[in-house]
């Protein structure tokens, strides 16, 4: 007889776990831990919002909406892409709501791609991508993000990456973990590499409220690829949402009807309450985001210029909540520095090899946590490096 496990797909046996999950399990067991670990705001949902949400429990909006979403909130989704970025899709057929932007990322490539497909893959980068890739069976390709370079893509080293095979890239900016981002024009030289190649681009845009001292440009401003473009967003990072789970994925409606079908059999739609709320937060909290935005924004500066006073090499974060500094000056792995400043001194941040290879040598560390929390951690992992 066939054991219980030889059942499953090759895919998914020989997928790794996620190199976070480690850490969080070693915190379950630990008391006083002060984390700058995971990704998510310490903010509360704002309340206008949360308002919203419980409005619509009580309205008995607790049904299944339709299947790509409430239509007022597709609408209001076209509405917010345009008025914030000048970016044009219709609520009618190129927007889908999502379980949370994670969903989205997997509608893209469950559509996308099959066996043997290759998919670029920029690293250090959030962990769901090269997962997603292989699930379905592809081949994921490591396009390797250089410090030297600001941790953006160099043109020259995404074109050396496209063979015959390459279905699809993703472009992950602003970039977790890095905190690094892109400006316009520096995506115009990714978008001539493009343009006239038959490749999927996903744009994952999570973070472009989440942008300090630059204006952030979305790739679906660029008419020569939009078509061949899937673009993912959610409310999780900018409005405190992540508990929520509620996302958005656009494309092209050819693409579109097809991740649709997918969604459909999957997940039938997002929470319907959750969509009430998130139609609120997309009409009424500009404030609320700003007011946040610029709260990450003087903890960014504070934590960078902490990381680098007690000798650690870090470039400066535009985007996101995450520092990534290089670690190499202590002469430990970063496993080695992450599991003993948690033992030794309670403070979690992630290695920065959960995020791909590349990330030998660096840690992530976020500032979506408390300036307290933050001035507790650099003073524990000063005490650290100093006893090594």
């Amino acid at each position: 007889m066939k054991s219980p496990e030889s059942f499953v797909r090759d895919e998914i046996r020989n997928l790794p776990p996620s190199g976070i999950r480690k850490y969080f399990d070693l915190i379950n067991e630990m008391e006083g831990v002060v984390s700058l670990g995971i990704g998510e705001p310490d903010f509360v949902t704002p309340w206008r919002i949360r308002e919203a949400g419980i409005y619509a429990l009580e309205k008995g909006h607790t049904h299944y909406s339709a299947n790509a979403g409430i239509r007022d909130l597709r609408d209001e989704i076209s509405s917010y892409l345009k008025r914030k970025y000048n970016v044009e899709y219709s609520g009618e057929d190129e927007i889908i709501v999502t379980v949370g932007a994670s969903e989205g990322i997997e509608l893209a490539m469950k559509a996308i791609i099959g066996p043997g497909d290759e998919v670029i893959i920029p690293e250090p980068s959030f962990v769901a991508y090269k997962g997603c890739v292989s699930v379905c069976g592809g081949v994921p390709v490591s396009l390797v993000l250089k410090e030297e370079n600001l941790f953006k893509i160099d043109p020259a080293g995404l074109k050396s990456k496209i063979t015959e095979r390459t279905k699809a890239v993703v472009i992950p900016f602003p970039n977790n973990p890095t905190g690094s981002v892109m400006t316009g024009s520096e995506l115009e030289e990714i978008v001539k590499i493009l343009r006239d190649r038959d490749i999927i681009i996903i744009s994952d845009e999570i973070y472009s409220e989440l942008a300090y001292g630059f204006e952030f440009r979305s790739l679906a401003t660029f008419p020569e690829i939009k078509d061949r473009l899937i673009l993912v967003n959610g409310f999780s990072k900018s409005h405190a949402m992540t508990g929520w789970r509620l996302g958005y994925i656009c494309g092209n409606a050819d693409i579109m009807k097809h991740m649709y079908k997918i969604h459909q059999y999957a997940l039938m739609c997002a929470p319907t309450p959750a969509q009430y709320a998130g139609l609120e937060a997309l009409r009424n909290c500009d404030d609320e985001v700003a007011g946040m935005r610029a709260e990450y924004d003087r903890r960014r500066r504070y934590i960078l210029n902490g990381v680098r006073e007690i000798g650690l090499k870090c470039f400066e974060p535009q985007g996101a909540f995450y520092i990534f500094p290089n670690i190499t000056s202590t002469g430990l792995t970063s496993d080695e520095f992450c599991e003993g400043l948690l033992r030794k001194e309670k403070v979690l941040v992630v290695p920065g090899t959960a995020f791909g290879e590349c990330g030998e040598g660096y840690i992530r560390a976020t500032y979506a946590s408390s300036m307290e929390n933050i001035k507790i951690a650099l003073s524990r992992m000063e005490r650290f490096i100093n006893g090594l």
